[in-house]
Protein backbone atom coordinates (compact mmCIF):
# COMPACT_ATOMS: atom_id res chain seq x y z
CA UNK A 1 0.00 0.00 0.00
CA UNK A 2 1.27 3.49 -0.86
CA UNK A 3 2.25 5.74 2.03
CA UNK A 4 2.79 9.03 0.18
CA UNK A 5 -0.16 11.40 0.06
CA UNK A 6 0.79 12.80 -3.40
CA UNK A 7 2.76 11.21 -6.21
CA UNK A 8 3.55 11.58 -9.90
CA UNK A 9 2.41 8.85 -12.27
CA UNK A 10 4.66 7.70 -15.09
CA UNK A 11 3.04 7.32 -18.51
CA UNK A 12 2.97 3.53 -18.29
CA UNK A 13 0.82 3.68 -15.15
CA UNK A 14 -1.83 5.62 -17.06
CA UNK A 15 -1.67 3.22 -19.99
CA UNK A 16 -2.04 0.19 -17.71
CA UNK A 17 -4.14 1.70 -14.93
CA UNK A 18 -7.15 -0.56 -15.48
CA UNK A 19 -4.83 -3.45 -14.60
CA UNK A 20 -3.25 -1.77 -11.55
CA UNK A 21 -4.46 -2.22 -7.98
CA UNK A 22 -5.03 1.40 -6.99
CA UNK A 23 -4.15 0.67 -3.36
CA UNK A 24 -0.52 0.76 -4.60
CA UNK A 25 -0.93 4.46 -5.44
CA UNK A 26 -1.14 7.51 -3.20
CA UNK A 27 -4.44 9.25 -2.53
CA UNK A 28 -3.52 12.24 -4.70
CA UNK A 29 -1.85 11.68 -8.06
CA UNK A 30 -0.57 13.99 -10.77
CA UNK A 31 0.86 13.57 -14.23
CA UNK A 32 3.42 15.66 -16.05
CA UNK A 33 2.98 17.52 -19.31
CA UNK A 34 5.57 15.06 -20.68
CA UNK A 35 3.16 12.19 -20.02
CA UNK A 36 0.41 14.06 -21.81
CA UNK A 37 2.77 14.56 -24.77
CA UNK A 38 3.60 10.84 -24.85
CA UNK A 39 -0.08 9.95 -24.72
CA UNK A 40 -0.82 12.45 -27.49
CA UNK A 41 1.79 10.83 -29.72
CA UNK A 42 0.68 7.27 -28.97
CA UNK A 43 -2.26 6.99 -31.38
CA UNK A 44 0.01 7.97 -34.26
CA UNK A 45 2.29 4.98 -33.67
CA UNK A 46 -0.20 2.31 -34.70
CA UNK A 47 -2.07 1.47 -37.89
CA UNK A 48 -4.56 -0.77 -36.04
CA UNK A 49 -7.88 1.11 -35.68
CA UNK A 50 -8.84 -0.71 -32.46
CA UNK A 51 -5.49 0.05 -30.84
CA UNK A 52 -5.67 3.66 -32.02
CA UNK A 53 -9.11 3.98 -30.41
CA UNK A 54 -7.80 2.48 -27.14
CA UNK A 55 -4.88 4.91 -27.10
CA UNK A 56 -7.18 7.84 -27.83
CA UNK A 57 -9.38 6.81 -24.92
CA UNK A 58 -6.38 6.77 -22.55
CA UNK A 59 -5.41 10.24 -23.81
CA UNK A 60 -8.94 11.62 -23.46
CA UNK A 61 -9.30 10.27 -19.93
CA UNK A 62 -5.96 11.78 -18.92
CA UNK A 63 -6.91 15.14 -20.42
CA UNK A 64 -10.23 15.19 -18.58
CA UNK A 65 -8.93 13.94 -15.22
CA UNK A 66 -5.62 15.74 -14.78
CA UNK A 67 -4.12 19.20 -14.87
CA UNK A 68 -0.56 18.20 -15.83
CA UNK A 69 2.44 19.56 -13.99
CA UNK A 70 4.55 21.55 -16.46
CA UNK A 71 8.20 21.00 -17.31
CA UNK A 72 9.29 24.38 -15.96
CA UNK A 73 12.65 26.01 -15.31
CA UNK A 74 13.32 24.07 -12.09
CA UNK A 75 12.68 20.74 -13.84
CA UNK A 76 14.97 21.87 -16.66
CA UNK A 77 17.72 22.59 -14.12
CA UNK A 78 17.19 19.22 -12.43
CA UNK A 79 17.38 17.49 -15.81
CA UNK A 80 21.14 18.08 -15.84
CA UNK A 81 21.55 16.18 -12.56
CA UNK A 82 19.26 13.44 -13.84
CA UNK A 83 21.33 13.09 -17.00
CA UNK A 84 24.52 12.98 -14.93
CA UNK A 85 23.03 10.21 -12.75
CA UNK A 86 22.13 8.11 -15.77
CA UNK A 87 25.57 8.60 -17.33
CA UNK A 88 27.27 7.70 -14.03
CA UNK A 89 25.26 4.45 -14.03
CA UNK A 90 26.71 3.63 -17.45
CA UNK A 91 23.47 4.19 -19.32
CA UNK A 92 22.68 6.36 -22.31
CA UNK A 93 20.20 9.13 -21.50
CA UNK A 94 18.96 9.89 -25.03
CA UNK A 95 16.71 6.80 -25.48
CA UNK A 96 15.00 7.65 -22.18
CA UNK A 97 14.63 11.41 -22.59
CA UNK A 98 10.89 11.41 -21.85
CA UNK A 99 11.33 9.22 -18.76
CA UNK A 100 14.14 11.45 -17.52
CA UNK A 101 12.06 14.57 -18.06
CA UNK A 102 9.21 12.97 -16.08
CA UNK A 103 11.68 12.15 -13.29
CA UNK A 104 12.87 15.78 -13.39
CA UNK A 105 9.29 17.00 -12.89
CA UNK A 106 8.92 14.63 -9.93
CA UNK A 107 12.15 15.90 -8.37
CA UNK A 108 11.31 19.58 -9.00
CA UNK A 109 7.94 19.07 -7.30
CA UNK A 110 9.33 16.83 -4.53
CA UNK A 111 7.04 13.94 -5.51
CA UNK A 112 7.53 10.20 -5.46
CA UNK A 113 7.42 8.73 -8.94
CA UNK A 114 5.12 5.74 -9.55
CA UNK A 115 5.86 3.47 -12.51
CA UNK A 116 5.37 -0.08 -13.72
CA UNK A 117 9.03 -0.24 -14.81
CA UNK A 118 11.51 1.08 -12.25
CA UNK A 119 14.38 0.04 -14.54
CA UNK A 120 13.53 3.08 -16.69
CA UNK A 121 14.87 5.19 -13.82
CA UNK A 122 18.03 3.23 -12.97
CA UNK A 123 20.82 5.48 -11.76
CA UNK A 124 18.49 8.03 -10.15
CA UNK A 125 18.24 6.48 -6.67
CA UNK A 126 19.94 9.46 -5.01
CA UNK A 127 17.64 11.95 -6.75
CA UNK A 128 14.09 10.58 -6.74
CA UNK A 129 12.07 7.95 -4.94
CA UNK A 130 10.66 5.53 -7.49
CA UNK A 131 7.91 3.09 -6.56
CA UNK A 132 7.23 0.22 -8.92
CA UNK A 133 3.58 -0.81 -9.04
CA UNK A 134 2.45 -4.15 -10.36
CA UNK A 135 -0.08 -4.62 -13.11
CA UNK A 136 -2.09 -7.77 -13.63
Amino acid sequence: MATDSHGLLDTNVLILRRRIDHSQLPDMVSISAITLAELSAGPHHTADPAERARRLEVLQRAESEFDPLPFEAEAARVFGRVTAGVLAAGRKPRPRTSDLMIASVAIANQLTLYTTNADDFAGLDDLVTVVEVASS
